[in-house]
């Protein structure tokens, strides 16, 4: 459901950067002996908070500060991994996913971690749906929509830090928009297009961890491989005209 409101809001680049800015979140739970996770959780935090911040100020366009902060972020992580020299980093594992490397700690943050990004979604549906259709409106009406935005990305880096393990932290972002944008043509509704798109996810990651096993291919890619077959699949049935 939460690709869906990426979607809406046009943020699949903000989704990148915070995903790129996960590897820096890997460092920083090395170094400080913190789960993973959790270290990845709060540098998407603390980055979102950042680009908040910036972009307030207009001097640069919102896509010039997100590729900024993109591969800014992802080359610091890269260098930083480079000193540490005593510690043993799969970064490829990281980057594009490895589930075999997942161990039953990692299902319980896991589990966690969707379970608090789903009840956390439910919670703020209707305030969140109201600011991504109209923000001005929204804030009229007494809609939190800066608490709102601020709570939506926290999500994001929720999410990102669950999946990064299944998917790899460059490829995340792709799992939560290719099933929107291939629900998004045949929803009638918002909760229709979240619930579409959700089952579309549900398909791809299970179709991708079956071709990853049949095949011995990488299984975050392969995910993001089976999700962009069904975006074309979807395309290539011809939907109902609407009126």
């Amino acid at each position: 459901p939460l690709g869906a409101f990426i979607v809406w809001r046009r943020m699949a680049y903000f989704g990148d950067t915070l995903a790129h800015s996960g590897l820096l979140g890997i460092v920083l739970g090395t170094v400080l002996n913190l789960n993973l996770q959790l270290g990845v959780a709060i540098t998407c935090l603390v980055v979102a908070l950042v680009l908040v911040l910036l972009q307030r100020q207009r001097r640069l366009a919102t896509d010039t500060l997100l590729g900024i902060l993109a591969h800014t972020t992802l080359s610091l992580g890269l260098v930083a991994l480079a000193f540490l020299e005593t510690v043993r980093v799969d970064l490829v594992g990281y980057l594009f996913g490895d589930i075999l490397a997942i161990s039953p700690n990692d299902l319980y943050w896991i589990w966690g971690g969707v379970l608090l990004a789903l009840a956390a979604l439910v919670w703020l549906w209707r305030p969140l749906l109201a600011a991504t259709v109209h923000e001005e409106l929204a804030q009229v009406e007494g809609v939190p929509v800066f608490a709102v935005r601020l709570a939506f990305m926290l999500l994001i880096a929720i999410v990102i830090a669950t999946a990064m393990k299944v998917v790899g932290i460059l490829l995340i972002t792709s799992l939560l928009i290719i099933p929107a944008a291939a629900a998004r043509r045949f929803a009638r509704s918002p909760e229709g297009m979240a619930l579409l798109a959700s089952g579309l996810g549900c398909a791809a990651v299970g179709a991708g961890l079956w071709a990853s096993l049949r095949w011995d291919t990488p299984a975050g890619p392969s995910v993001v491989v089976a999700a962009a077959a069904l975006f074309v699949l979807g395309h290539a049935i011809p939907s109902r005209s609407r009126h």
